[in-house]
């Protein structure tokens, strides 16, 4: 008897990740990496920066293309769509990471902010995903669309009308995506993270005094999630183990949706029922 496959193995894969240069999105291609696969950056950061994850990834063994790009230019994504696949050879696995907000009152966002964010948010992916599927398609290959959404996809928060509403239309984009594309063997699912300790994160939420502490006493978990806790969603999503998923979606949020009303300061304090031993 042959053996059992490795579940998570993406040895002979190679994953396109967008917005990788730091936080989740160089977490999750780390985290292909070292489960096997071959990545390629694609990042509007500077190629320095991103050039460092790069070489992270090939002491692990792992091949690593950079290339610098502005996700907001939706009109140049098809060409370097094409670029990454001639250079890499194919792209099995497309994790549309990249992304962005303003923490602003609604009366106060601009136009040039309104645009700005659905250009990142939306059309930068759906414009790459667009290119990398017709290309998986022509090569038969079976691969996975894996968009990195937000609880916010799911629920409203103050200050964040537009990337509430960007999140929001990745949930049925995905799922739109993973009807047309499910014929061809292509999954489309989503990973939706909620307060997640990353630069991005600090830069427009938890430098508000009070907020981390006010945020982790809403969590019932009672901690803000890591790059660590998204990237293994994304793995397992990109994995042989995940197979039969399709336009899913994966919260990661440690508890914070699953209560209708925060509550736990109004009840008793926690009491062992069971018996000691004597």
């Amino acid at each position: 008897m042959s053996a059992a496959p490795k579940r998570f193995d993406l040895s002979g894969k190679t994953a396109l990740v967008t917005g990788a240069s730091q936080g989740i999105g160089r977490g999750i291609a780390i985290a292909l990496a070292e489960h096997g696969a071959d990545i390629a950056i694609v990042d509007r950061a500077a190629e320095q920066e991103t050039e460092k994850v790069a070489a992270h990834i090939r002491t692990l063994g792992r091949k690593a293309w950079v290339y610098r790009q502005d996700i907001a230019q939706s009109e140049q994504l098809a060409a370097i769509a094409d670029r990454v696949w001639t250079d890499a050879g194919k792209i099995d696995i497309l994790v549309n990471n990249a992304g962005m907000a303003y923490l602003e009152r609604f009366n106060l966002i601009t136009i040039e902010h309104w645009r700005r964010i659905f250009a990142v948010n939306v059309e930068g992916v759906f414009f790459l995903t667009q290119r990398i599927a017709e290309r998986m398609i022509a090569a038969g290959i079976k691969g996975r669309i894996i968009n990195v959404s937000s609880k916010n996809g799911f629920v409203a928060e103050a200050g964040l009308a537009h990337y509430n509403a960007t999140k929001g239309a990745i949930e049925l984009l995905t799922r739109t995506l993973a009807i047309e594309l499910g014929q061809h063997g292509i999954t489309a699912n989503t990973i939706a993270p909620g307060c997640i300790q990353t630069e991005i994160g600090h830069d427009f939420a938890f430098d508000s005094k009070g907020f981390e502490p006010y945020c982790q006493e809403h969590i019932p978990l009672g901690r803000l999630g890591t790059v660590e806790d998204c990237a293994g969603i994304v793995v397992f999503l990109a994995s042989p183990a995940a197979a039969y998923i399709n336009g899913q979606h994966i919260i990661n949020d440690g508890g914070v949706l699953a209560e209708q009303m925060p509550r736990m300061q109004f009840m008793p304090p926690y009491k062992n029922t069971v018996a000691k031993k004597a």
